[in-house]
């Protein structure tokens, strides 16, 4: 096979297959020849709006079939999808808008300086191709604002793929897959569009759901899907009668990546899939380094997210920049290539010179070169010279059987003092929150007992298991 345009993979598989059902959603089954036309239609829209090459053009649409015209009608056109969430909060997606001005917007428009395109719009334009053209970058994403502001993570790799090559050891040729994290996020956005480009059938659907999710992988066949962690934890935590009902023996094998699984959840998923049908990638939107640990790595490392693959280097550095010793915390850089990867929109890049480059993040390489993420360096509360991880308090909240989820978060006091704070998924569940901050008082002392512990009963995190916690 031969390197060729997002575009004309799309436009060769409607051509060689129109009747093939490439997308099913909430609305039903999508085939190839259906996706062709009416991206081609959104296309020569785009283009009376004024869509050039290398454009960047806004998609904030929900999961579903539409959102995959949209994309493909976008690199039809030589532009750059830059997918958002639709629901982000006004104020951070205008200035993301006023950043990254892109041309226009396809779906919901909240600012008065951008143009809103519909689909429903084109329905009457023609259907022909347009000739073959391709954006210097596929993608566009933002960074899920976990940490900060969020920002556009452009990529530097262009609109090209080759159909036929291995997009990564852990990723299948072909594919049933289920996609149940919202198609904004890079992880699913990059996922998705990997697997159409060769040959998947995507079953997408507009959230997770524990049991909607078994009853799908039994009526499609899936065979490979994305989760995060806290969609693990809900699968796993379902009754064993529960989970028995449906047959997944079809699911070869799931992918999981989005933050730190807990130990416990991480064993009962394999316990239940098998070691051989668990892999575990770390990886950011940046594209700037990738781990993997197959399950029987991880049963032998628990709590690993691997070993670097893909021409990875992995390093731990101290404070003052100096090498960490094995075993030794400090934060992970990556090197991969000698070009960077990305360029940021609203951010400045902490990529050297060198080619090496942090996501942010704080761990240890052990003896055996098996990388462990602990927490972001932006999630450490400190009192005095004391400091706790965040994702330690989270978890040992979520070892409680009534908890859902666990979102930990700083307080500052008018003296700039930080104190603990704990929002706490309960579903439908009763909880009491001196409970709950005796629980975590237990395990890391009178210091961090939680000035405040919030009860909900609505998930805390996307599907993608992210959350803003400077929104709490």
């Amino acid at each position: 096979m031969t390197v060729q345009s997002i575009s004309s993979v799309f436009a060769d598989r409607a051509r060689t297959s129109p009747g093939e059902v490439m997308v099913i959603d909430a609305h039903g089954p999508v085939t190839a020849g259906e996706i062709d036309v009416r991206a081609n239609r959104l296309a020569h829209l785009l283009q009376r709006h004024h869509v050039a090459h290398d454009d960047l053009v806004e998609v904030a649409l929900p999961n579903g079939a539409a959102f995959v015209v949209a994309c493909v009608a976008v690199w039809r056109a030589g532009a750059t999808p830059m997918p958002l969430d639709p629901a982000m909060p006004a104020e951070e997606r205008e200035i993301l808008e006023q950043i990254a001005q892109p041309r226009v917007v396809i779906g919901d428009n909240v600012s008065p300086h951008t143009v809103t395109v519909d689909e429903n719009d084109a329905r009457e334009l023609p259907a022909d191709a347009i000739p073959d053209v391709w954006a210097s970058s596929w993608k566009a994403p933002a960074s899920s604002g976990s940490t900060g502001l969020p920002k556009i993570v452009r990529s530097m790799t262009p609109a090209l793929v080759d159909p036929g090559a291995r997009v990564a050891p852990f990723f299948p040729c072909a594919a049933t897959q289920l996609v149940t994290s919202p198609l904004w996020h890079s992880t699913a956005f990059t996922y998705a569009f990997r697997g159409l480009t060769a040959g998947h059938r995507l079953i997408i659907e507009p959230d997770f759901d524990e049991r909607r999710f078994l009853e799908l992988v039994d009526r499609h066949s899936v065979t490979w899907t994305v989760l995060s962690p806290p969609s693990i934890r809900r699968l796993v935590r379902l009754p064993e009668e529960i989970r028995a009902e449906h047959d997944i023996t079809s699911l070869a094998s799931i992918l999981h990546i989005g933050g730190r699984c807990p130990v416990p959840d991480k064993r009962a998923l394999i316990k239940w899939l098998g070691a051989h049908r668990v892999i575990e990638v770390y990886a950011g939107s940046e594209s700037n380094g990738v781990t993997m640990a197959t399950g029987r790595e991880w049963l032998a490392h628990p709590g690993t997210v691997g070993r670097p693959i893909g021409g990875t280097e992995i390093a731990i550095r101290r404070d003052d920049g100096t090498r960490a010793n094995t075993g030794e915390t400090g934060l992970i850089w990556m090197r991969r290539g000698d070009r960077p990867s990305y360029s940021y929109l609203g951010a400045q890049s902490r990529r050297g010179t060198d080619g090496w480059d942090t996501l942010g993040d704080i761990g240890f390489l052990d003896a055996d070169d098996y990388l462990y993420v602990l927490d972001r360096a932006a999630d450490v509360i400190r009192s005095g010279d004391a400091a706790v991880y965040l994702a330690d308090i989270e978890q040992v909240v979520e070892q409680l059987p009534f908890v859902r989820g666990a979102v930990a978060f700083a307080d500052v006091d008018s003296a700039g003092r930080q104190h603990l704070s704990v929002s706490v998924d309960i579903a439908d569940n009763d909880a009491f929150p001196a409970l709950i901050a005796d629980h975590v008082q237990h395990h890391f002392g009178s210091d961090w007992r939680p000035v405040r512990v919030i009860l909900t009963t609505s998930p805390l995190r996307n599907d993608a298991g992210k959350i803003r916690r400077r929104a709490l």
